[in-house]
């Protein structure tokens, strides 16, 4: 079996906030799917449809879609879609290392 590695922070915050705060499990487990299929992976994106994350993570394609809606208004994933019937493409966004290079101070 293959390691993965995660961000602390996901593990840390955003699990207690996904699943405590909003009540919606079903996020951070469509996010996880999600990391595994891109940062696990090197790739910066990756397509997926809902019957895939569906199949991956043991929701219903309309848990899926309920969790995608969530982690986008929340800005941890982008989702671009090449047309109405495409298969969209995901990509996951890590807000809180951008706050963390900002606080870090700058090399010369």
């Amino acid at each position: 079996m293959r390691t993965i590695e995660l961000d602390a922070y996901v593990l840390d915050t955003l699990m207690a906030d996904l699943v405590g705060h909003d009540h919606q499990p079903s996020a951070f487990l469509v996010y996880l799917a999600l990391w595994r299929r891109t940062r696990a992976e090197g790739v910066d994106e990756a397509a997926a449809s809902l019957r895939e994350l569906a199949e991956a993570t043991g929701l219903s394609r309309r848990g899926v879609q309920d969790a995608l809606a969530r982690l986008a208004a929340r800005g941890l994933i982008h989702v671009e879609r090449d047309g109405i019937t495409a298969v969209p493409r995901y990509r996951v966004e890590r807000p809180w290392a951008r706050r963390t290079d900002a606080r870090a101070p700058a090399t010369e």
